[in-house]
C-alpha cells in the first residue's frame, strides 16, 4: 500500500511539474533573465506550501506512515558551505536549465540534457561523500 501511495504521489507531482512547465528550459531562462514571474510564483507557492505543511505537522503532531512522530531538527548555519553549495547548485541549474525533480521528466521525454544533469548530480554526490569528513563542520 505504501508503494502505491508513493508512486501515485510521485506521478501527481510530475503532472504538476509538467503542467506548470517547470521542467522546460525556456521557463528557467525567463526566470534568470527576470522576463517572467511564472517560475518565481511556482517556487514561491512551493515554499508557502512547505511552510504550511511543516506548521501543520508540528501543531497537530502528525505521524508518518509507520505511525512514528515526525521530528524536525534544527540545523547549524554554515555560511561558507551553504554559499558554495548554493552557487554550485545554481550554476548547474542555470547551465542545464533543469533542477532536481524535473530532470527525471527530461529523461522521460528523452531530452539528453536530463541524462547529463543526472550524471552531474550523481558525480556531485560522490564527490561530497568522498570529501564530507574533510569539510569544516
Amino acid at each position: 500500500m505504501k508503494s502505491i501511495l508513493t508512486i501515485s504521489l510521485g506521478m501527481l507531482f510530475a503532472a504538476v511539474l509538467i503542467s506548470s512547465q517547470a521542467f522546460h528550459w525556456y521557463r528557467i531562462q525567463e526566470m534568470f533573465h527576470f522576463d517572467s514571474f511564472h517560475m518565481f510564483s511556482l517556487l514561491g507557492s512551493a515554499i508557502f506550501t512547505g511552510v504550511i505543511s511543516v506548521w501543520c505537522i508540528k501543531k497537530w503532531k502528525i505521524s508518518n506512515v509507520n505511525g512514528e512522530e515526525i521530528r524536525t531538527n534544527k540545523k547549524n548555519i554554515r555560511p561558507v558551505g551553504n554559499s558554495i553549495g548554493g552557487l554550485l547548485f545554481g550554476l548547474g541549474w542555470g547551465i542545464t536549465g533543469a533542477f532536481t525533480a524535473p530532470v527525471f521528466i527530461l529523461v522521460g521525454w528523452k531530452w539528453q540534457i536530463g541524462l547529463i544533469s543526472i550524471l552531474g548530480v550523481l558525480l556531485g554526490t560522490l564527490i561530497f561523500g568522498a570529501l564530507k569528513n574533510k569539510l569544516p563542520k
